[in-house]
């Protein structure tokens, strides 16, 4: 084996930077092993701000379904009161679907906050089905602000942060951040 030309006068060349060295670009990056050794791979060391906005937008997004959820109850019954009201065999059968619906829209709220909350806490550990997920669960958000518009203004909140959290979450940095290999 060789390990050059040993009757070069001017020496080994430098090696140039390259594989193995931090790369220029003001991401902090992390060092993970591959084989061979150690070597420094664009990884974000922190969550990007991106993804954090996206986090607490999550978090928003699950509060506001909760407090939908509450208003729904409240609903639920004073609806429940005015059909106790009525004696009709009609209004009745008319009162219980309408009862059913309401604790639908309840219930419904009720696991989209847990399903945002679930979402939100893995941010920090998840990989890319995190990001997917709160993709498709802003997707979602969309409608349910749609739907729910005239709650108290709750629905336009969730229905602005659902568009706010695609966007955020589609970025490179969030994708960077959530497809960074974990060891």
């Amino acid at each position: 084996m060789s390990f050059g030309d040993q009757n070069n006068p001017y020496g080994q060349p430098p090696q140039a930077p390259g594989y193995g060295y931090p790369q220029q670009g003001g991401q902090p990056y992390a060092a993970y092993p591959q084989q061979g050794g150690y070597a420094m791979a664009p990884v974000p060391a922190e969550m990007p701000g991106l993804t954090k906005a996206a986090r607490v937008f999550m978090w928003v997004i699950a509060v506001a379904h909760i407090g939908i959820a509450a208003i729904y109850g409240v609903a639920l019954a004073a609806f429940s009161d005015e059909v106790k009201k009525h004696d009709d065999v009609d209004v009745q059968k008319f009162g219980d679907f309408g009862k059913g619906l309401i604790g639908f829209f309840i219930v419904l709220a009720a696991v989209f906050a847990v399903i945002g909350i679930v979402l939100a806490l893995r941010y920090a550990n998840g990989g890319n089905g995190v990001r997917v997920g709160s993709i498709v669960y802003a997707s979602f958000g969309i409608i349910s602000g749609l739907v729910n518009i005239g709650a108290w203004g709750l629905g336009l909140v969730v229905f602005i942060l659902a568009i706010l959290t695609i966007v955020f979450c589609a970025k490179r940095a969030s994708a960077e951040w959530f497809q960074r290999p974990r060891y």
